[in-house]
Order: C-alpha cells, then sequence, then structure tokens
C-alpha cells in the first residue's frame, strides 16, 4: 500500500483562511474598475440569454485569456458553458492550459481579459472565500494538516464558526466511502488513495455547490482510482453537484464524465459526449486522441 509521500507526507498547521480545507495559493485583487466594453459585453449577455437556458447552466465562461509572461497564449478567447448538475471532463495535450481554466473557476487567478459567470454572477465581484466554500477544489496530491481525520474535516467550517460533531463527521467520510475507523486516525498514516479521500470529505464539509478537481487519480493505484470515481458518481446521482475534471485519462473521462471538453493551445475545439469523442474532427485534437488511445 502506497503511503502520502513528499509534499503530502508533510504534517502541515492549517493556514488561516482555506475555505475548502486545502490550501491555497495567494490571489491578486479583481479590477477595481471594469471597462466600459466589458460592462457593455455583460449587459448584453444578461438581456440576451434565455432564462431556461441560464437555469441549466452553472458556469459561463466568455472570452477567457491568459498570456504567459514570454507573450505565449495559454488560453485564448475561451467560451463555454458548464451545465448545472453534471460531471463535465476537461482532456487535452499538456500545456494545452487545462489546470489554467479549471482555475479560473474559483479565482486562483484573476483574467487580464474576459469573465467567468457563476449562476449568472461575474466571479470576479464575490467574496473570495465565499466563493471558495461555495466552489471546492481537489488537487492531484492530498496535503493532510496536524491532528486527525477529524480534525482534518472539521478544519473548514470552524472558519465560519460551525462545529462538526462526531456524527456530522462520520456522515461526510460515509460520502468519501470512508469506514468509520477512519475518524481519529492520524493524516500521517493513511495511504495516498485514502488521503485523497480524506481531502474530498474535508471539501465536502464547506457543503459546496461545485467540485473543482485537478487530476485527483493520477497518483492513485487503480483500486483507489475507482473508489473515487464511484464517489464523484455518487455525488453527482444523489447530489446533484457539478464537478469539473481534468484528467490525462481519456478512458477515465469516458468512465465518468457527461460532457467532455477538448482543449487545445488554449482553445476549446470539441465539446462533445464521450460516446462522441472518437468522432472529433479538429485535426490536432483527432491526433491527441490517436497517441492516448
Amino acid at each position: 500500500m502506497s503511503r502520502v509521500r513528499g509534499p503530502a507526507a508533510l504534517s502541515r498547521s492549517p493556514p488561516s483562511a482555506a475555505p475548502s480545507g486545502l490550501e491555497m495559493p495567494s490571489i491578486s485583487v479583481c479590477q477595481s474598475e471594469v471597462s466600459q466594453d466589458m460592462e457593455a459585453r455583460e449587459h448584453l449577455l444578461a438581456v440576451d440569454s434565455d432564462d431556461g437556458a441560464e437555469s441549466e447552466t452553472k458556469f459561463r465562461i466568455r472570452g477567457l485569456t491568459r498570456i504567459s509572461d514570454a507573450g505565449a497564449p495559454i488560453l485564448s478567447k475561451v467560451d463555454l458553458d458548464i451545465p448545472r448538475g453534471k460531471i463535465v471532463g476537461i482532456i487535452g495535450p499538456s500545456g494545452s492550459g487545462k489546470s489554467t481554466l479549471l482555475r479560473a473557476l474559483n479565482r486562483l487567478w484573476e483574467p487580464p481579459a474576459g469573465t467567468v459567470f457563476l449562476d449568472g454572477e461575474d466571479i470576479c465581484r464575490l467574496d473570495v472565500l465565499g466563493l471558495r466554500r461555495k466552489v471546492g477544489m481537489l488537487f492531484q496530491l492530498p496535503v493532510m494538516f496536524e491532528g486527525t481525520v477529524a480534525d482534518n474535516i472539521r478544519y473548514g467550517p470552524q472558519l465560519s464558526g460551525k462545529k462538526l460533531n462526531d456524527s456530522e463527521v462520520l456522515k461526510l467520510l460515509s460520502l468519501a466511502d470512508l469506514d468509520p475507523t477512519f475518524l481519529n486516525k492520524n493524516g500521517g498514516e493513511l495511504s495516498v488513495g485514502q488521503a485523497q479521500r480524506v481531502a474530498l470529505a474535508r471539501t465536502l464539509a464547506n457543503e459546496p455547490d461545485v467540485l473543482l478537481l485537478d487530476e485527483p487519480t493520477s497518483a492513485l493505484d487503480p483500486i483507489s482510482t475507482q473508489n473515487i470515481e464511484d464517489v464523484l458518481v455518487k455525488l453527482k446521482n444523489n447530489r446533484q453537484m457539478t464537478i469539473v475534471m481534468v484528467s490525462h485519462s481519456i478512458k477515465q473521462i469516458q468512465r465518468v464524465a457527461d460532457v467532455v471538453c477538448l482543449l487545445v493551445n488554449g482553445e476549446i475545439v470539441e465539446v462533445v459526449s464521450p460516446d462522441k469523442l472518437s468522432e472529433a474532427n479538429h485535426p490536432m485534437a483527432l491526433r491527441f486522441l490517436q497517441l492516448s488511445s
């Protein structure tokens, strides 16, 4: 059984403010002034959007752009609607902008151009701590804070003044497919797969509407991977949670996703159902799929 090693093995004191129960990079503050053309575009979106379609959309991304320090495009005017209550998989070659796109959804970076709307609201106008409680995120390697599994799970709610009792913690463990014996285990005793499920339970403790996952199973064995996948499908089916998942594994995305977005060179080139992925017609998308199969 693999144990948590490297950065994930460290016993860390909880940061002063990490509403999803995870350490978060610092962010810059949103621009205080919104340009007139951005205001006009937002107004047009608000006026022209169909109410029925809007109610089915969790995230609406318009013109999202990011340029590297060297001047190369990381994301190029990305437009994407992420449906409510579905699992959306994001795949693409290394360096195509998958993680950058994902991290824009809970403001781990601020776009120089473009807007991300959550439930119709520009996320740059939302309180960042409240946003990250609503939009939880799970990274590739789990980080366990000092103390027991129960301490880890209780941490996020404590920031907002809520103390979870043992019954509530056990329910969260169950959601993450962990049995009650984990309650008082030390975080350093866990395998990587177990620690990732504890990190998932810790994120769920904040009762998010959305779960973002950045390669959450790439360091896990096949059994642990299957456990995480099963939990994600249950969260979608039982809690109508919106889940956005970056993965290098096309087969994994085909197993769990309702919608697949293929990102190439910072651009969305395909948005299809998993069973239609093989019919992609973009040349670089076809090459990526052929090499990945």
